[in-house]
Order: C-alpha cells, then sequence, then structure tokens
C-alpha cells in the first residue's frame, strides 16, 4: 500500500513518519504540509518526496494517514476519500459534528476504509484489556481521569493553538472514550458536564447498557499529579486499564496494519471513522453543556 502523510508538527515527527518508514509493508510514498519547506524537510529524513499540491499526492497514493488540527484534518480527509484514498486519521476527527459527518459520507460515499488512531486501542495491553472486559460486561460503573501537563511542562504540544483553544475535552477526552464505549457501550445521554482548575472538566454519562461513568480531564494539571486511570466496577469486582508497556510507534504500525487489513477485506475496523463520529457527537453535546452552564 502507498501511503502519503498530510503533515509536518511534532506527530508527524515524531510517530507517522518514522512509523510509516518502517512498514514492510507499506510504500512511504511522500509528504505534503501547509509549510512546504517542512514538508520537504521531513521527507528527506525518511528518503521520500514532498508534495506541494495535496491533490497531486492524493492521485498517487492508495491511501493517506493525517497528522494536523483536527479541522483542518476533516475537510482534508473527505477530500482524500472523495478522491479514491483509505484514511488513517488522528483523534478528534473532527471538533464540531458537522465537520466529521462530512468524512464520514465521503468515505462511505467513495467505498474506502477508514481507520482513526485512538492510541490506547492499538497498544497491546491496554487493547488486550479492553477486550476482555466486553467479554466479561456486567460493568456497574467506570471512572476515568487523563490528566496532563502539557501546558506547564516541555511538551511538544504545548505551543499547539487548537489545544489551547478546546482544551482537555478535545485532547484527551476522546482516548478517554475510546476505552469506555466499546465495554460500557454507546452514550444514552450526558447527563452532567462542569469545568476545574484551569481547562479541566468532568463530565457524567450514562450507557446504553445502565451503567453509568464520569470523565475528568485536564491539560494543565500539575505535572506531579499528570497520569491517566480507567477503573471499571462490577459484578466480578474492580479492574484497572493497565499501564502501556511500549510507545506510540508499534501502536501506530498496528493501526497502519488495521487500515490495510480494512482496505483488503471491505470489513469496518471498531475505530473508523464512523466511531471517531460518535465520539465527536458525544464531546460536543458536553461541550454545549459546559456553556450554558458557563452562561
Amino acid at each position: 500500500m502507498r501511503i502519503g502523510l498530510l503533515g509536518t508538527g511534532p506527530w508527524a515527527h515524531q510517530v507517522h513518519a518514522p512509523a510509516l518508514a518502517a512498514q514492510p509493508e507499506v510504500d512511504f510514498a511522500g509528504v505534503w504540509g501547509r509549510r512546504a519547506d517542512a514538508a520537504k524537510e521531513l521527507a528527506e529524513q525518511h528518503g521520500t518526496r514532498s508534495y506541494d499540491d495535496v491533490d497531486a499526492l492524493f492521485a498517487e497514493v492508495d491511501a493517506v494517514a493525517v497528522a494536523l488540527p483536527p479541522d483542518v484534518q476533516a475537510g482534508l480527509a473527505a477530500r482524500a476519500a472523495r478522491a479514491g484514498c483509505h484514511l488513517l486519521l488522528d483523534k478528534p476527527v473532527a471538533t464540531d459534528v458537522e465537520r466529521g459527518r462530512a468524512v464520514v459520507d465521503a468515505v462511505r460515499e467513495a467505498g474506502v476504509a477508514s481507520v482513526v488512531f485512538f492510541t490506547t486501542r492499538f497498544l497491546a495491553d491496554p487493547a488486550a484489556w479492553i477486550g476482555e472486559q466486553t467479554d466479561v460486561g456486567g460493568w456497574f460503573t467506570g471512572r476515568a481521569q487523563w490528566l496532563g501537563a502539557v501546558f506547564t511542562s516541555d511538551s511538544p504540544f504545548a505551543a499547539s493553538p487548537w489545544r489551547r483553544e478546546k482544551g482537555a475535552l478535545w485532547d484527551v477526552g476522546p482516548h478517554a472514550l475510546s476505552v469506555l464505549l466499546p465495554v460500557l457501550g454507546d452514550v444514552r445521554r450526558v447527563t452532567a458536564a462542569a469545568p476545574g482548575p484551569g481547562d479541566t472538566v468532568h463530565v457524567v454519562l450514562r450507557h446504553a447498557g445502565g451503567a453509568s461513568s464520569t470523565l475528568t480531564l485536564s491539560l494543565t494539571a500539575p505535572a506531579a499529579a499528570a497520569g491517566a486511570t480507567i477503573e471499571l466496577r462490577g459484578e466480578h469486582g474492580v479492574t484497572l486499564l493497565p499501564e502501556r508497556s511500549e510507545g506510540a510507534l508499534p501502536a501506530f504500525g498496528r493501526a497502519v496494519d488495521a487500515l490495510r487489513e480494512a482496505a483488503r477485506t471491505g470489513v469496518p475496523h471498531p475505530c473508523d471513522a464512523a466511531f471517531a463520529l460518535r465520539v465527536t457527537e458525544i464531546l460536543a453535546e458536553a461541550e454545549t453543556l459546559l456553556t450554558s452552564d458557563a452562561h
């Protein structure tokens, strides 16, 4: 599969480009970025070419991987799908429902495959745990705390304009939902959403199977308090999401393999654009509650 990369930021440098270059079944065919000089530099680092014209890249590849801000990603993803490209997207697929739905519609109409890189879903130990808890069932409640110190550390994402604007709800909220939804079921209702310190938000969810869950999300936590925890309680006791034992590179490699498989078989992946749209719908509902509360 010939895959092109859209984006030249930290995530593209750290994960997308090296993973694409290392995949044995992939031809890393080129890079397009909003800054041509950055695209050229990244392409040269990995022995591929840069494109000034994104449509020219679409015409010469089978798929695109996207490492761009979500609302830039959404428009280009729909455009790539209409050009016949399979999509490997980042989360959130968009930060409003209309843009997210446009991606899903384009994927469906073009008949292309899509996978969205919810990192935890592609990490070996957490992914196995999610599958096990889904099979066990009988969960009463879930609790997710996803706390980062992005803006109070030397994180490469500290300068990200969209993260500063949209905050933890949209940056780490998708991670928490990507774990809870397959285990507890779809969200029937966002029952409450309240702000905390900094960009911290607290969200209460009611799931279709009857379970409830709470999310505490932040990018502005003290460094000593940062970390991610997901706890489930139910008929079989208490269980915690295992800590990751590997980085994002092998996880992204699995996402590439998942896209190749979905493209080959025509069977949608569980983390496809439609799932990502559902995540966007839930987060948008929480955002509406937060906005109405602020007024």
